[in-house]
């Protein structure tokens, strides 16, 4: 039986919980496996491989639209829908097509300049608008149920359903619910039926959970539209229905990590990273295919309370570099089917070739966003880098914050806060961002904030922005004075990412690593002279930071003055296009720095 998308939406917003079956309608025993099919004596046995992606974030090609050239990092990590389609192909052919299924596990239409393209310069919401390349890709790949991610929301709800509609596929999200009805909003799960060789045909159900940080980090796109219960509920809630439905197999796809904790610290009664969780409080649940977190993570097994029994957990590593695997054996017994074992492993797209079927289905839309991220928008003085901005106070950092202070500055003009000093904050987004000297492209400015944040204004006190930078500088590993200094391994503290550090622009302050967490902020003065504690600033602050991302003090609770909906990359942009010419000499001063004991580390 083959999935009909439309009557399993229609039939889901009218019960909140049809099924859609999906998958093999025939399977030869010579293309199983292995023990994947036995006759004669012994048990009956059957085997299968459920083949997962998460964090894809936009990714088709193995292509850096903020270089503009092919991607690589440190481990030489390949990226891309294409070069995954080319790892599924050959599982495929390895275990039979019938024998496999394909899921995802969220943040597919957010991260790259291919995206941004066909959400806002040629939304694909526009009348006759364009199919957006990841569900034409995800289409041709033969996905066969994806679980919506947070960044799914960045764009607004009208883009998540176009996308939605695009899609061959159902997206998935069984605590994304309507606000009013409490009911929910996306399919909650799929059923997919594989014919086996003897016995009845295995189904194997996929329930899909989305981060309930969706709430705060995209309040402005679904406050009294869409709530996001805890996951653990809601797969409590879903998985004795599914098992009651006949389902032999039960798969989480959970755009949640695994380590049961969260970054938006009390703004939310439930866990940001909760698959764990759900794997250990939950019975009935065999595998969870894990997303968010953006670390890998083959095979890790947590033991259910309630059962005892191993679920088995699997991430594989971000923008299509990995593929997990899930390798599943049956057993018919008693007149059932049973899972005998399950195991993961993550496949690396770096050992393959792009699919060509891929590049050929989108070369056009990859050529229209190499051009339009190649247009000049203005000139540099001089050129500018990233690479030293987690440990010093660089001039393309900056740029940033010159920018959001001016745009909260102006927006605030002839208001009750317009005699009040504007700050802002900016983290080093990417270590090899930079301005070149000369002509200054789209990339360039792009490359700056490759997230969708946007700005907003808050009121803080000096004594809470002095708070706000304690907080931050823990970023840095603890280095006694007399200590060598190894730039490598003075910063994630504690696995901190850079875009957690922030620093703030308009302030003058010292960060002493060699004194504990707590208490490294020194001289912390405005305009030469000490931060008053009871002192009013206006914080120039981005919607993520603001909205409780990296769990920051203060700013969440803080009074919004101001808040813009457009993303701060394209205010970046649009000010080099006003300006002309970037000159660091009118924004760029050495206002932080590292020290010890008072002598600078650099």
């Amino acid at each position: 039986m083959t999935f009909d998308r439309r009557k399993f939406m229609g039939a889901s917003a009218a019960t909140g919980a049809a099924a859609a079956l999906a998958g093999a309608t025939s399977t030869p025993a010579a293309a199983l496996e292995g023990p994947s099919a036995q006759r004669g004596k012994g048990p009956r046995t059957y085997a299968f491989t459920v083949m997962g992606t998460t964090d894809l974030h936009g990714n088709v090609f193995n292509w850096d639209y903020f270089t503009d050239k092919e991607f690589d990092d440190k481990a030489h990590n390949d990226v891309g829908l294409a070069k995954i389609s080319t790892l599924v192909e050959q599982v495929r052919a390895r275990k039979g097509r019938c024998n496999t299924l394909l899921i995802d596990a969220g943040d597919t239409i957010q991260g790259t300049q291919l995206s941004y393209y066909y959400a806002k310069v040629d939304p694909i919401t526009a009348r006759r608008g364009p199919v957006h390349p990841m569900a034409q890709a995800m289409n041709a790949i033969g996905y066969d149920a994806a679980a919506l991610g947070n960044h799914e929301f960045n764009y607004g709800i009208p883009v998540l359903r176009k996308f939605e509609e695009q899609c061959d596929f159902p997206l998935l999200g069984a605590n994304a619910l309507d606000a009013k009805s409490l009911r929910p909003a996306f399919a909650p799960y799929s059923m997919h039926r594989l014919r086996t060789p003897h016995g009845r045909d295995v189904k194997v159900a996929v329930l899909g959970l989305t981060n309930p940080g969706i709430a705060i980090w995209d309040k402005a796109n679904v406050q009294g539209k869409m709530t996001f219960p805890g996951l653990e509920e809601q797969a409590a809630k879903y998985v004795p229905k599914l098992r009651s439905m006949g389902a032999d197999v039960v798969i989480v796809s959970a755009h949640s990590g695994s380590s049961g904790t969260s970054s938006y610290g009390d703004q939310l009664p439930y866990v940001e990273n909760a698959a764990g969780l759900v794997a250990e409080q939950v019975p009935g649940i065999d595998a969870i295919l894990v997303g968010h977190a953006h670390t890998e993570i083959p095979e890790y097994r947590v033991k259910n309370r309630a059962t005892g029994k191993d679920v088995v957990l699997s991430e594989p590593l971000k923008w299509g570099q990995r593929l997990t695997l899930f390798d599943f054996e049956l057993v018919w017994e008693a007149g059932r089917w049973s899972v005998a074992k399950v195991s993961a492993q993550v496949l690396n797209s770096n050992t393959v070739a792009e699919d060509r079927k891929i590049v050929r289905l989108l070369s056009d839309e990859h050529r229209k966003v190499v051009a339009y991220v190649n247009q000049v928008i203005g000139t540099s003085t001089q050129a500018m880098s990233s690479a030293d901005g987690p440990v010093k106070d660089v001039p393309i950092i900056d740029l940033i914050n010159h920018v959001q202070a001016e745009t909260v500055r102006a927006a605030l003009a002839g208001s009750q806060w317009a005699s009040l000093p504007v700050l802002s904050q900016a983290s080093c987004f990417s270590r090899t961002a930079s301005i070149p000297a000369g002509r200054i492209t789209i990339k360039d400015a792009a490359g700056l904030y490759p997230f969708e944040n946007t700005l907003e204004a808050r009121l803080l006190t000096g004594a809470q922005l002095k708070d706000y930078l304690e907080f931050s500088a823990r970023y840095y590993v603890q280095t006694a004075v007399d200590a060598p200094v190894d730039v490598a391994k003075l910063t994630n503290a504690e696995g901190i990412p850079d875009y957690n550090y922030d620093a703030v622009y308009g302030l003058a302050y010292d960060v002493d690593v060699s004194r504990p967490v707590g208490s490294r902020i020194s001289g912390l003065s405005f305009q030469g002279k000490p931060v008053d504690p009871a002192g009013r600033f206006v914080f120039a602050v981005n919607n993520y930071r603001a909205s409780g991302g990296g769990n920051f003090p203060h700013v969440p609770q803080a009074g919004q003055l101001w808040a813009n909906s457009e993303e701060i990359r394209n205010t970046i942009i649009q000010w080099v296009k006003a300006k002309g010419t970037v000159d660091p000499a009118e924004f760029a001063s050495v206002d932080w720095r590292l020290t010890r004991a008072g002598v600078p580390v650099f």
